[in-house]
Protein backbone atom coordinates (compact mmCIF):
# COMPACT_ATOMS: atom_id res chain seq x y z
CA UNK A 1 0.00 0.00 0.00
CA UNK A 2 1.47 3.18 -0.90
CA UNK A 3 -0.69 6.59 0.59
CA UNK A 4 -1.14 9.91 -0.40
CA UNK A 5 -1.94 12.92 1.33
CA UNK A 6 -4.14 15.90 -0.63
CA UNK A 7 -5.00 19.29 1.35
CA UNK A 8 -7.85 21.02 0.90
CA UNK A 9 -7.69 24.94 -0.64
CA UNK A 10 -10.09 27.40 0.41
CA UNK A 11 -13.39 27.64 -0.01
CA UNK A 12 -14.59 24.79 1.53
CA UNK A 13 -13.94 26.15 4.78
CA UNK A 14 -17.26 26.23 6.88
CA UNK A 15 -18.12 27.54 10.23
CA UNK A 16 -17.34 25.38 12.76
CA UNK A 17 -15.01 23.39 11.59
CA UNK A 18 -12.21 21.29 13.70
CA UNK A 19 -14.24 22.45 16.89
CA UNK A 20 -14.50 18.83 17.75
CA UNK A 21 -11.01 17.75 16.47
CA UNK A 22 -10.03 20.71 18.69
CA UNK A 23 -11.79 19.34 21.72
CA UNK A 24 -10.60 15.22 21.40
CA UNK A 25 -6.95 15.63 20.32
CA UNK A 26 -4.18 17.44 22.38
CA UNK A 27 -1.86 17.37 19.27
CA UNK A 28 -4.45 18.93 17.16
CA UNK A 29 -4.86 22.05 19.61
CA UNK A 30 -1.12 22.22 19.84
CA UNK A 31 -0.66 22.52 16.30
CA UNK A 32 -3.82 24.52 16.13
CA UNK A 33 -2.55 26.97 18.60
CA UNK A 34 1.03 26.77 17.37
CA UNK A 35 0.78 30.71 15.87
CA UNK A 36 0.32 34.21 17.15
CA UNK A 37 -2.23 36.10 14.79
CA UNK A 38 -3.78 39.52 14.91
CA UNK A 39 -7.51 37.90 15.27
CA UNK A 40 -9.12 34.77 17.02
CA UNK A 41 -8.22 32.01 15.23
CA UNK A 42 -10.59 30.03 17.49
CA UNK A 43 -13.55 32.75 17.68
CA UNK A 44 -13.23 32.64 13.61
CA UNK A 45 -13.21 28.99 12.90
CA UNK A 46 -15.48 27.87 15.67
CA UNK A 47 -18.18 30.50 15.59
CA UNK A 48 -17.73 33.01 12.46
CA UNK A 49 -19.55 35.69 14.48
CA UNK A 50 -18.84 38.52 12.38
CA UNK A 51 -18.54 36.27 8.74
CA UNK A 52 -14.65 36.71 8.69
CA UNK A 53 -14.25 33.12 7.47
CA UNK A 54 -14.83 33.37 3.82
CA UNK A 55 -12.63 36.53 3.73
CA UNK A 56 -9.20 35.09 2.00
CA UNK A 57 -6.82 36.84 4.71
CA UNK A 58 -9.26 34.69 7.60
CA UNK A 59 -9.30 31.66 5.34
CA UNK A 60 -6.20 30.60 5.03
CA UNK A 61 -4.56 31.01 8.33
CA UNK A 62 -7.79 29.37 9.61
CA UNK A 63 -7.45 25.88 6.82
CA UNK A 64 -4.03 25.66 6.88
CA UNK A 65 -4.15 25.48 11.25
CA UNK A 66 -6.80 22.88 10.46
CA UNK A 67 -4.96 20.79 8.40
CA UNK A 68 -2.12 21.28 10.48
CA UNK A 69 -3.64 20.00 13.58
CA UNK A 70 -4.94 16.69 11.69
CA UNK A 71 -1.16 16.18 10.51
CA UNK A 72 -0.11 16.63 14.06
CA UNK A 73 -2.50 13.98 14.89
CA UNK A 74 -1.70 11.64 11.95
CA UNK A 75 1.74 12.23 12.38
CA UNK A 76 1.57 11.20 16.22
CA UNK A 77 0.07 7.92 15.13
CA UNK A 78 3.05 7.36 12.41
CA UNK A 79 0.27 7.78 9.40
CA UNK A 80 2.37 9.50 7.03
CA UNK A 81 2.32 9.61 3.19
CA UNK A 82 4.60 8.72 0.27
CA UNK A 83 4.11 11.71 -1.26
CA UNK A 84 1.60 14.57 -0.70
CA UNK A 85 0.10 17.52 -2.77
CA UNK A 86 -2.31 20.28 -2.06
CA UNK A 87 -4.70 22.39 -3.70
CA UNK A 88 -3.51 26.02 -3.77
CA UNK A 89 -3.40 27.04 -0.26
CA UNK A 90 -3.66 23.34 0.51
CA UNK A 91 0.30 23.40 -0.97
CA UNK A 92 1.68 25.00 2.45
CA UNK A 93 -0.07 22.51 4.61
CA UNK A 94 1.68 20.11 2.48
CA UNK A 95 4.80 21.54 2.90
CA UNK A 96 4.16 21.57 6.63
CA UNK A 97 3.61 17.95 6.57
CA UNK A 98 6.73 17.50 4.26
CA UNK A 99 9.19 19.27 7.43
CA UNK A 100 9.50 22.82 5.17
CA UNK A 101 7.74 24.24 7.59
CA UNK A 102 6.30 23.86 11.36
CA UNK A 103 2.74 24.41 11.90
CA UNK A 104 3.44 28.17 13.51
CA UNK A 105 5.48 29.14 10.58
CA UNK A 106 2.84 27.64 7.82
CA UNK A 107 0.02 29.33 9.86
CA UNK A 108 1.70 32.82 10.44
CA UNK A 109 2.75 32.78 6.87
CA UNK A 110 -0.47 31.77 5.06
CA UNK A 111 -1.93 34.32 7.44
CA UNK A 112 0.89 37.05 5.43
CA UNK A 113 -0.13 35.59 2.13
CA UNK A 114 -3.95 35.87 2.90
CA UNK A 115 -3.95 39.64 3.23
CA UNK A 116 -1.26 40.21 0.35
CA UNK A 117 -3.72 38.03 -1.95
CA UNK A 118 -6.29 40.54 -0.26
CA UNK A 119 -4.78 43.50 -0.95
CA UNK A 120 -3.52 42.58 -4.82
CA UNK A 121 -7.25 42.02 -5.69
CA UNK A 122 -8.67 45.07 -4.09
CA UNK A 123 -10.59 47.20 -6.21
CA UNK A 124 -10.62 45.04 -9.16
CA UNK A 125 -13.60 43.22 -10.02
CA UNK A 126 -12.72 39.53 -10.24
CA UNK A 127 -14.89 36.58 -11.56
CA UNK A 128 -14.47 33.06 -11.44
CA UNK A 129 -16.23 29.94 -13.49
CA UNK A 130 -15.94 26.01 -13.64
CA UNK A 131 -15.84 25.44 -17.42
CA UNK A 132 -17.17 21.01 -17.49
CA UNK A 133 -17.01 18.89 -20.46
CA UNK A 134 -14.22 21.12 -22.24
CA UNK A 135 -10.77 20.27 -23.36
CA UNK A 136 -7.87 22.40 -22.58
CA UNK A 137 -7.42 23.76 -25.64
CA UNK A 138 -10.42 25.03 -27.06
CA UNK A 139 -11.05 26.31 -23.47
CA UNK A 140 -7.81 28.35 -23.98
CA UNK A 141 -8.79 29.80 -27.13
CA UNK A 142 -11.94 31.50 -25.69
CA UNK A 143 -9.99 32.75 -23.37
CA UNK A 144 -7.32 34.32 -26.31
CA UNK A 145 -10.60 35.64 -27.74
CA UNK A 146 -12.31 37.17 -24.77
CA UNK A 147 -8.44 39.09 -23.54
CA UNK A 148 -9.82 41.60 -25.29
CA UNK A 149 -12.22 42.86 -22.66
CA UNK A 150 -9.80 41.97 -19.58
CA UNK A 151 -7.65 39.41 -17.76
CA UNK A 152 -9.10 36.08 -18.31
CA UNK A 153 -6.90 32.84 -18.11
CA UNK A 154 -7.28 28.96 -16.95
CA UNK A 155 -6.78 28.85 -13.14
CA UNK A 156 -7.07 25.16 -12.15
CA UNK A 157 -6.71 21.97 -14.05
CA UNK A 158 -8.45 19.83 -12.00
CA UNK A 159 -9.49 16.80 -13.25
CA UNK A 160 -10.68 15.27 -16.81
CA UNK A 161 -13.79 17.46 -17.36
CA UNK A 162 -13.24 20.37 -15.08
CA UNK A 163 -11.39 23.21 -15.56
CA UNK A 164 -11.95 27.04 -14.13
CA UNK A 165 -10.92 30.59 -15.37
CA UNK A 166 -10.42 33.44 -13.40
CA UNK A 167 -9.92 36.95 -14.02
CA UNK A 168 -11.32 40.68 -14.65
CA UNK A 169 -15.98 39.29 -14.05
CA UNK A 170 -16.10 40.82 -17.47
CA UNK A 171 -13.80 39.37 -19.48
CA UNK A 172 -14.76 35.96 -17.53
CA UNK A 173 -18.17 36.30 -18.47
CA UNK A 174 -17.22 36.51 -21.87
CA UNK A 175 -14.87 33.55 -22.12
CA UNK A 176 -17.39 31.25 -20.33
CA UNK A 177 -20.33 32.75 -22.85
CA UNK A 178 -18.08 31.76 -25.67
CA UNK A 179 -16.79 28.28 -24.04
CA UNK A 180 -21.06 27.55 -24.07
CA UNK A 181 -21.37 28.59 -27.82
CA UNK A 182 -18.56 25.67 -28.63
CA UNK A 183 -20.33 22.98 -26.44
CA UNK A 184 -18.87 23.44 -22.75
CA UNK A 185 -21.32 21.40 -20.43
CA UNK A 186 -21.92 23.87 -18.06
CA UNK A 187 -20.38 27.16 -16.85
CA UNK A 188 -20.96 27.64 -12.92
CA UNK A 189 -20.17 31.05 -11.77
CA UNK A 190 -18.33 30.40 -8.03
CA UNK A 191 -17.64 32.60 -5.41
CA UNK A 192 -14.48 34.38 -5.15
CA UNK A 193 -12.43 37.48 -3.18
CA UNK A 194 -9.93 37.68 -6.13
CA UNK A 195 -8.55 36.53 -9.39
CA UNK A 196 -6.39 33.90 -7.96
CA UNK A 197 -3.58 32.47 -9.97
CA UNK A 198 -3.66 34.98 -12.77
CA UNK A 199 -1.27 37.74 -13.67
CA UNK A 200 -3.43 40.09 -11.28
CA UNK A 201 -1.75 38.19 -8.18
CA UNK A 202 2.14 39.22 -9.28
CA UNK A 203 1.76 41.94 -6.73
CA UNK A 204 1.03 39.33 -3.94
CA UNK A 205 4.08 36.99 -5.04
CA UNK A 206 6.15 40.06 -5.06
CA UNK A 207 5.78 40.38 -1.48
CA UNK A 208 5.64 36.65 -0.83
CA UNK A 209 9.61 36.59 -2.49
CA UNK A 210 10.21 39.39 0.13
CA UNK A 211 8.90 37.67 3.30
CA UNK A 212 10.17 34.04 2.22
CA UNK A 213 13.80 35.68 2.72
CA UNK A 214 13.12 36.33 6.32
CA UNK A 215 12.04 32.50 7.11
CA UNK A 216 13.90 29.05 7.45
CA UNK A 217 12.95 26.45 5.05
CA UNK A 218 13.37 22.77 5.73
CA UNK A 219 14.31 19.28 4.30
CA UNK A 220 11.62 17.55 2.76
CA UNK A 221 10.98 14.10 4.49
CA UNK A 222 8.89 13.21 1.36
CA UNK A 223 7.96 14.09 -2.24
CA UNK A 224 5.47 16.82 -2.29
CA UNK A 225 4.05 17.57 -5.83
CA UNK A 226 3.90 21.25 -7.04
CA UNK A 227 0.79 23.14 -8.51
CA UNK A 228 3.02 25.29 -10.86
CA UNK A 229 4.65 21.76 -11.93
CA UNK A 230 2.38 18.99 -11.32
CA UNK A 231 4.78 17.02 -10.26
CA UNK A 232 8.03 16.86 -7.85
CA UNK A 233 10.07 19.84 -7.49
CA UNK A 234 13.60 19.21 -9.90
CA UNK A 235 17.06 20.56 -9.05
CA UNK A 236 16.65 23.72 -10.76
CA UNK A 237 13.75 24.35 -8.76
CA UNK A 238 12.95 26.02 -5.22
CA UNK A 239 10.34 25.91 -2.99
CA UNK A 240 10.27 30.15 -2.65
CA UNK A 241 10.19 30.11 -6.36
CA UNK A 242 7.85 28.03 -6.62
CA UNK A 243 5.58 29.53 -4.21
CA UNK A 244 5.72 33.20 -5.79
CA UNK A 245 4.63 31.67 -8.83
CA UNK A 246 1.94 29.66 -7.15
CA UNK A 247 0.11 32.46 -6.80
CA UNK A 248 0.10 33.71 -9.89
CA UNK A 249 -0.12 31.37 -12.70
CA UNK A 250 -2.48 27.69 -12.81
CA UNK A 251 -2.84 25.02 -10.52
CA UNK A 252 -2.17 21.42 -12.15
CA UNK A 253 -3.98 19.15 -9.56
CA UNK A 254 -5.34 17.11 -12.22
CA UNK A 255 -1.12 16.36 -13.04
CA UNK A 256 -0.46 15.90 -9.77
CA UNK A 257 -2.76 13.06 -8.92
CA UNK A 258 -2.10 11.46 -12.23
CA UNK A 259 1.54 11.39 -10.82
CA UNK A 260 0.37 10.00 -7.49
CA UNK A 261 -0.64 7.64 -9.53
CA UNK A 262 1.96 6.67 -11.62
CA UNK A 263 3.57 6.79 -7.78
CA UNK A 264 1.31 3.78 -7.49
CA UNK A 265 -0.56 5.50 -5.08
CA UNK A 266 -3.68 3.17 -4.00
CA UNK A 267 -4.75 5.19 -0.99
CA UNK A 268 -5.88 8.76 -0.92
CA UNK A 269 -6.45 10.96 2.41
CA UNK A 270 -7.88 14.25 1.68
CA UNK A 271 -7.34 16.58 4.90
CA UNK A 272 -9.71 19.64 5.27
CA UNK A 273 -12.92 20.21 4.84
CA UNK A 274 -15.23 19.31 2.08
CA UNK A 275 -14.55 16.68 -0.42
CA UNK A 276 -14.08 18.11 -3.44
CA UNK A 277 -10.29 16.65 -4.18
CA UNK A 278 -11.54 13.39 -3.44
CA UNK A 279 -13.82 13.79 -6.82
CA UNK A 280 -10.66 14.84 -8.71
CA UNK A 281 -8.98 11.55 -7.35
CA UNK A 282 -11.99 9.67 -8.27
CA UNK A 283 -12.18 11.18 -12.18
CA UNK A 284 -8.86 11.21 -12.88
CA UNK A 285 -8.46 7.48 -11.43
CA UNK A 286 -11.31 6.18 -13.94
CA UNK A 287 -9.76 8.48 -16.65
CA UNK A 288 -6.02 6.55 -16.32
CA UNK A 289 -8.46 3.63 -15.74
CA UNK A 290 -7.66 2.87 -12.10
CA UNK A 291 -9.66 0.50 -10.46
CA UNK A 292 -8.53 -0.49 -6.55
CA UNK A 293 -8.02 3.01 -4.68
CA UNK A 294 -9.35 3.99 -1.36
CA UNK A 295 -10.25 7.75 -0.26
CA UNK A 296 -10.58 8.30 3.08
CA UNK A 297 -11.44 12.04 3.71
CA UNK A 298 -10.95 13.88 7.27
CA UNK A 299 -13.39 16.33 8.07
CA UNK A 300 -14.01 15.63 12.04
CA UNK A 301 -13.07 13.76 14.65
CA UNK A 302 -15.16 10.53 13.58
CA UNK A 303 -13.30 10.58 10.18
CA UNK A 304 -9.96 11.00 11.85
CA UNK A 305 -10.53 7.75 13.86
CA UNK A 306 -11.45 6.06 11.15
CA UNK A 307 -8.34 6.26 9.17
CA UNK A 308 -6.42 5.79 12.12
CA UNK A 309 -7.92 2.59 12.72
CA UNK A 310 -7.56 1.80 8.88
CA UNK A 311 -3.73 2.86 8.77
CA UNK A 312 -2.20 3.02 11.97
CA UNK A 313 0.40 0.67 11.75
Amino acid sequence: MKTGFLYAGQGSQYKGMGRDLYEKYPAFREAFDAAELPFDLHSVCFDDPDDLLGQTEYTQPCMVAFACGVTAVLRENKVLPDVAAGLSLGEYSALEAAGVFDAKTAITLTAFRGRAMAEAGRGIQTGMQAILGMDEKTLQACCDEASSEGVVTISNYNCPGQLVIAGEKQAVERCAALAGEKGAKRCIPLKVSGPFHTKLMAPAGEKLREYFRTIPFGTMQFPVLFNTLGHEMGSEDTIPDLLVKQVQTSVHMDAAIRRMLEFQVDTFVEIGPGSALSGFVKKTARAEGKKDITIYNIQSAEDLENVLSALKK
